[in-house]
């Protein structure tokens, strides 16, 4: 079930926090809870997804993105994702999160974020998300105008080179045999 007390918590909590520019980085302590974990007693690949979630949600309201994106009737989803795992996260566990804007091309916005426990990384995500409308993909270059930005930001080339390779992924998966 998705935690949607930990949402409400994490919107009230950052509600009157200073507005972030769009390429800074949101900060949030979570903690890992005892319906957080799996069978091996640490965090749940899955509720580390929703956990990141969280971050994002916040990430996009303290940009103002949440306003533009309300105004223009858009919606913003998860076009792809791709995370390492480090170092398990126990149950209570304190994790600071970090979440920021990498950039985006003409149909994508990329997100970082990373999970540190006692100042160590546990875990690291790439995030691809995608600003759609009642006709489909909302063009980056429209998205950006509407926020009042003219230029594109420098992607970094890790994040090229995963685009990259997802575009050579099949679809639909399992079509053909290796």
């Amino acid at each position: 079930m998705y935690p949607v007390l930990r949402m409400a918590k994490e919107f009230a909590k950052f509600r009157n926090a200073p507005r972030l520019g769009l390429f800074d980085i949101h900060e949030s302590r979570h903690v890992c809870w005892p319906h957080d974990i799996d069978l091996w007693l640490e965090l749940n690949n899955g509720r580390t997804l929703t956990l990141y979630d969280l971050g994002r949600l916040i990430l996009f309201q303290r940009t103002g993105l949440v306003e533009v994106m309300r105004a223009q009737k858009w919606v913003g989803t998860v076009a792809g994702s791709s995370v390492r795992y480090r170092k398990r996260v126990r149950m209570f566990d304190a994790i600071d999160m970090k979440s920021r804007i990498a950039g985006w091309d003409d149909r994508f916005v990329y997100l970082e974020q990373s999970m540190w426990v006692k100042g160590t990384c546990t875990s690291h995500g790439l995030f691809r998300n995608a600003v759609t409308d009642k006709n489909g993909l909302v063009p980056m270059a429209r998205a950006a105008e509407a926020l009042g930005i003219t230029d594109r930001p420098h992607i970094p080339e890790w994040i090229r080179h995963w685009t990259e390779a997802e575009a050579k992924r099949p679809w639909p998966p399992m079509q053909t045999t290796p």
